[in-house]
């Protein structure tokens, strides 16, 4: 087990950091995947959703 330890840390040594096109690469994948979240989040049908749960939690009695 000290063994797989010592080759984990060894690894994460060697590794260092990301390069200008894998920063590119980030950052297009979370705009894409914030612009998919947006569109579904807007949608009727999540909306609507939304808005109910939220209204069931605002008139909850205490």
């Amino acid at each position: 087990m000290r063994t797989w330890w010592r080759a984990r840390r060894a690894a994460a040594r060697r590794d260092d950091g990301m390069t200008t096109s894998e920063y590119a690469v980030g950052t297009i994948a979370a705009a894409a995947f914030a612009a998919v979240l947006y569109k579904i989040v807007t949608s009727g049908a999540v909306s609507g959703a939304l808005e109910s749960v939220i209204g069931k939690a605002l008139d909850a009695p205490f």
